[in-house]
């Protein structure tokens, strides 16, 4: 389980204020030692999860690019100083006016996964490269992602054969086993796809330059609905995403590159909340059980949208030696979905908090801003601190 930095927890300690904090040293090794896991492959932030000025610039400074969704974020890579070169339209989802606006950018890869999409792409951005989305079962994963994109094998081989005939150039495929993906075999069965695909491509006379692993890659902070450490098999993903990447390059020939879009994995560890108490309560249920609330002043609406599937470990500064009580956590707003769900176990907290002492929710460096509303029942989005610099 990873732990928090030493900047960090000083930034969390230092702060009279709500607001999320992120290690940019923490994220800058991150990156490095995912480059030494995985020599030689082209990582491209996935920056939906964090889209934080200061974290893209600290990434694009240390050679990264960016999986960008959307014409917005693209113009944001930019000023952020990521190379267009360095960064790709990964969403499968466009509208016609966005292809030419990323066009327009100097975007030249696209992803794609339907003929429909691709004849779009040859309309709007003429002699663009593209890469087709398969589809994964999302097994393992917290999230799969498993319905909303990703096409058949087949279709694949048609889509790139449609590619060729349109006048763009089929350039890879690409694959995402899901997010917060905790088994290696996700990445072999991906693989064994990507292979079968390859094979048949080259036998139409189809040559890729690269393929995209997608992201998934895990984070190490989370705990599950039960409250346990989730220990993902990172050593052995790392070890298996080498092997296949010799095994497709043994199909498709040496020339075959390699691209992966961490999100999370860069980003969820060196992020943390310093909220604080709203209220602990008690409230007997319909049949008479009594049950602790611990309300914060942040939830699903304002920093913790990912409740639904797991927990953020929480540390509570003013209460370190205090009796525990069994709690359910849950958000500010007027709203029953901004709370743990059933299924998840009760949290132990300190019996003495009161209202205005502060709590610290670690790993949430990931998707925290980025699904946070506007103001949803007036509870205002965190404002955000960068500490650490962006040197390890």
């Amino acid at each position: 389980m990873a732990h928090p930095s030493a900047p960090l927890l000083a930034a969390l300690a230092d702060a009279t204020e709500d607001g999320i904090f992120f290690d940019l040293a923490g994220i800058r090794r991150g990156y490095d030692t995912l480059r030494r896991e995985l020599p030689g492959v082209d990582i491209r932030f996935a920056m939906k999860s964090c889209p934080v000025d200061e974290v893209l610039a600290c990434l694009a400074s240390a050679g990264a690019g960016v999986d960008g969704a959307s014409p917005r974020e693209l113009e944001q890579a930019l000023r952020a100083g990521v190379p267009v070169d360095r960064m790709h339209y990964g969403n499968t989802v466009k509208s016609d006016r966005d292809i030419a606006d990323a066009h327009r950018l100097g975007v030249r890869d696209f992803a794609t996964d339907s003929v429909e999409d691709l004849a779009a792409v040859a309309a709007q951005a003429p002699g663009a490269r593209v890469f087709c989305r398969l589809a994964a079962s999302g097994d393992g994963a917290l999230w799969g992602l498993s319905n909303k994109f990703g096409c058949s094998p087949a279709d694949a081989v048609r889509i790139l054969e449609t590619a060729r005939e349109s006048g763009l150039t089929p350039s890879g495929l690409s694959v995402h086993v899901g997010s917060q993906q905790m088994t290696a075999d996700a990445w072999h069965s991906a693989v064994e796809c990507l292979a079968d695909v390859l094979a048949v491509l080259g036998r139409r006379g189809i040559v890729l330059d690269h393929v995209n692993l997608g992201g998934g890659l895990p984070a190490l902070g989370y705990l599950d609905r039960h409250g346990r450490p989730l220990e993902p098999p990172l050593d052995k993903i790392f070890a298996v995403v080498r092997e296949g990447m010799r095994h497709l390059r043994e199909v498709h020939g040496e020339h075959l590159a390699f691209v992966m879009e961490p999100g999370r994995h860069l980003v969820a560890d060196h992020g943390a909340i310093r909220a604080h108490v709203a209220r602990l309560a008690e409230r007997r249920r319909p049949d008479g059980e009594p049950r602790h609330w611990l309300y914060l002043s942040c939830g699903k609406f304002n920093g913790l949208y990912e409740m639904d599937a797991l927990q953020y470990p929480l540390v509570f500064p003013t209460h370190p030696d205090d009796e525990h009580l069994p709690a359910v956590v849950a958000g500010p707003t007027c709203d029953s979905d901004d709370a743990y769900p059933q299924g998840h176990a009760l949290v132990h907290v300190p019996r003495e908090l009161a209202s205005g002492d502060p709590v610290w929710v670690l790993a949430s460096g990931a998707y925290a801003l980025s699904y946070t509303t506007q103001g949803f029942n007036g509870f205002a989005p965190l404002p955000y601190t960068c500490v650490g610099g962006g040197r390890p």
